[in-house]
């Protein structure tokens, strides 16, 4: 399972790809604007340099040939970048559309859809459809509602495996260490984490005990 980080700003993108792990990164409005910035273009364009690999943007269009507009753009900016659409009927219909259209430039992947707000399994298989590349199910919001959230990814990776869906599943909306975890036992292909929630992941008490015993050991044969 990949791991992707789930912010815009750069310099939590910037400590996390040092860590040689990092594969992805997706942002959205409201992380743009808890980065404090509007420029999508320069910051979507300096992240994917960082990463050298998938950075979703979001169009903030509702209507289909909004969205398609700001798709053309955003599909120039990098060849690692996904447009990000919202999965309603208009966003559908303007997932069918980028499906079919050729790379925007000489040597470019064609343009690539992760389709964001993902509820339910059968919005999973409209998007899927609808020829979107990544679906990104939304568990903790899910789990916020009172629902099974990593049920949902489940259902969601056995029905693509059924039928053979050539679209991968991002857990996303990750609230704690365990639903990544969780997700990648539910054979999620990756899970989009925040900075805090990925942080932790390396810790444990234990590794920190285990570590300053070894090295209190050593300072006393070195001592020696």
């Amino acid at each position: 399972m990949q791991l992707w980080l789930d912010t815009a700003k750069i310099e939590e993108i910037r400590e996390i790809a040092s860590w040689g792990i990092l594969s992805g990164v997706t942002t959205n409005p409201s992380l743009m604007q808890r980065a404090g910035t509007a420029d999508r273009k320069t910051v979507t364009q300096q992240i994917a340099e960082v990463v050298g690999g998938p950075v979703s943007a979001e169009v903030i269009s509702t209507d289909c040939e909004g969205m398609l507009a700001e798709a053309r753009e955003i599909v120039t900016w990098s060849p690692h970048v996904l447009v990000k659409i919202p999965t309603i009927p208009e966003g559908l219909k303007a997932m069918r559309e980028i499906s079919r259209w050729d790379p925007p430039q000489e040597g470019w992947p064609v343009p690539r859809v992760n389709a964001t707000l993902i509820f339910s399994p059968n919005q999973a298989l409209l998007a899927a459809t609808a020829g979107a590349a990544y679906v990104s199910p939304f568990l903790g919001r899910l789990d916020d509602a009172g629902h099974d959230g990593m049920q949902i990814v489940r259902d969601i990776v056995e029905i693509f495996s059924i039928y053979g869906f050539d679209c991968q599943v991002i857990a996303a909306s990750i609230r704690h260490p365990l639903h990544v975890t969780q997700a990648a036992l539910a054979g999620a292909d990756i899970a989009t984490i925040p900075y805090a929630v990925l942080k932790k992941m390396i810790q444990h008490p234990l590794t920190d005990k285990g570590l300053k015993a070894f090295l209190d050991d050593w300072a006393k044969v070195a001592g020696k």
